[in-house]
């Protein structure tokens, strides 16, 4: 049988692709007990794909770097620390980061698996057309393809302004007269866009070791704080405040209000599929990809529940906190716990800067999974989406398409913020039900070796395999349903018009 070729009528890679491909043997199969060498070094051909031309220098330790900025764990904790504890208390805090760790790990691992056997840009829509029977294989891959699109488009808009608030955050510490006004969040919202967009067309190619830094910037800046705002807080609050701390003002049962408020633990691991998506500018991706997933999940728990607690200890007084003019609160934390507005405004700075390092990842990640789609014919104009630019070695036309839509998120912005913040907060789900698909289709295959082969660079013992796959899908089905319920009791129509990650994440 010809090879596919990728045209207007390209189906999206399929197992009939795999087992059909010129090349297809029982010894490189990828659909059968083994995993073929072509696929360890990441040869996207056996799926019938056309190869990219890009460079695969992204280092090992490159793609942990990249995996761990975009979620910043402690960070995301960081942004929404004080409202956090006011919708549920420090019980949904500290416990809702546990149960959250269990079920992206949960999560990371049912990827992790797939990644290893079909290391593709395209991540979890590419394993969704494998594994969905061959009817329905193009409508669900497609659906989980706009799924995941979408829901990375969200997070750059999320890391867009969540970058921009600490900036006018610093702005108002050393300035308490000013008063910041929604158009002034747009112009540092696209400044910042702007600049991070430019830096990845021109420069990141050339500078794949910028990961690197932010890398250690973030853990070097997360120690720092932590020991300094502990060392210093004098007096600490008692840990009764801390492990026992329950708030529920939101009119809901106990048991709904922690389930509405793992959306701030949740927070910390968006993005957990970066990885993924850049497995065909990484050597080796099928050992490689797997390894960054998870570690990035459990360095960034480790990192964020540290984090969190110091900092609980570190409140003196929690409504200057809550009620903090600024949109960073955390700041007002740094402040009581250190005594000094210069060292508070120095952590600030450096969240700005592990901004700007997260942003920049997530930029070159989304545009990596928009090109796949458009390599896929599965967006409009994708023969010139997918074009990548032969000197500058990347997707140029899906960074200019991503970089467009969320501009245009922050004209919403200055319209709306709550828009804003609805439209953007969605990116949680989306994400997560792009996870479900694909494992849940892998659980209706009962996990076969056909699609799981014993010699994966990354397999699950089986009753390991099961648990994680499970998990995953209830945890979806969890955040479907409660991530949308209003925050308080009596609905109205404007809490019920919006997700519930735009009132608890921004």
């Amino acid at each position: 049988m010809e090879k596919p070729r990728l045209s207007r009528d390209h189906h999206l890679p399929t197992t009939t692709h795999v087992k059909h491909h010129p090349e297809y043997t029982d010894k490189t199969a990828t659909t059968a007990a083994a995993i073929a060498p072509e696929v360890r070094e990441g040869d996207v051909s056996v799926f019938g794909l056309a190869p990219g031309v890009t460079t695969r220098d992204i280092t090992p330790v490159g793609i942990v770097a990249i995996a761990f900025n975009i979620c910043n764990s402690w960070t995301a904790i960081a942004a929404s620390l004080a409202i956090a504890i006011a919708s549920g208390g420090t019980i949904s805090l500290i416990y809702g980061m546990i149960v959250s760790f269990v079920m992206f790990l949960s999560t990371g691992l049912s990827l992790a698996e797939l990644a290893a056997v079909y290391p593709t840009a395209g991540g979890q829509y590419h394993f969704t057309s494998i594994l969905a029977p061959a009817r329905y294989s193009k409508g669900l891959s497609y659906f989980c393809g706009m799924t995941a699109v979408f829901s990375w488009i969200a997070l750059c808009a999320a890391v867009s302004i969540s970058t921009a608030q600490p900036l006018i955050a610093l702005v108002q510490l050393f300035k308490e007269d000013y008063v910041p006004k929604d158009w002034h969040y747009f112009l540092v919202f696209e400044a910042l866009l702007t600049m991070v967009f430019l830096y990845n067309i021109f420069a990141l190619k050339r500078t794949p070791w910028v990961h690197d830094i932010g890398f250690a910037l973030t853990m070097t800046l997360f120690i720092v704080v932590t020991i300094t705002c502990v060392s210093l807080a004098h007096p600490k609050k008692d840990n009764d405040f801390v492990w026992n701390t329950w708030v529920n003002g939101s009119g809901w049962p106990a048991g709904v209000c922690f389930l509405t408020g793992l959306v701030t633990p949740c927070f910390m691991f968006a993005g957990i599929d970066s990885a993924m998506h850049l497995a065909e500018e990484v050597q080796t991706p099928a050992r490689i990809i797997p390894r960054a997933i998870v570690s990035s999940i459990v360095v960034g728990f480790v990192s964020a529940f540290a984090y969190t607690i110091g900092m609980l200890y570190c409140i003196k007084d929690f409504d200057a906190v809550l009620n903090s003019p600024t949109n960073f609160s955390i700041l007002e934390v740094y402040r009581q716990a250190t005594g000094s507005r210069g060292a508070a405004g120095a952590f600030c700075v450096g969240s700005i800067l592990i901004g700007c390092f997260v942003l920049n990842a997530c930029q070159q990640t989304a545009s990596r999974l928009t090109w796949s789609f458009a390599r896929d014919n599965g967006i409009v104009f994708s023969n010139l989406v997918r074009r990548i630019h032969p000197k500058l070695e990347v997707p140029v036309n899906a960074l200019i398409v991503n970089w467009a839509i969320v501009v245009i998120t922050g004209v919403i912005y200055v319209a709306s913020s709550t828009a804003f913040n609805a439209l953007v907060g969605t990116g949680m789900i989306l994400q997560q039900v792009s996870f479900a698909i694909p494992t849940a289709l892998l659980i209706y295959h009962k996990r076969s070796s056909d699609y799981l082969p014993s010699n994966a660079p990354f397999r699950l013992p089986s009753i390991l395999g099961w648990a994680a796959n499970i998990s995953t899908i209830i945890f979806s089905v969890v955040i479907f349903i409660f991530f949308q319920i209003p925050v308080t009791l009596p609905v109205t129509g404007s809490n019920m018009s919006k997700s519930l990650l735009s009132d608890r994440s921004f």
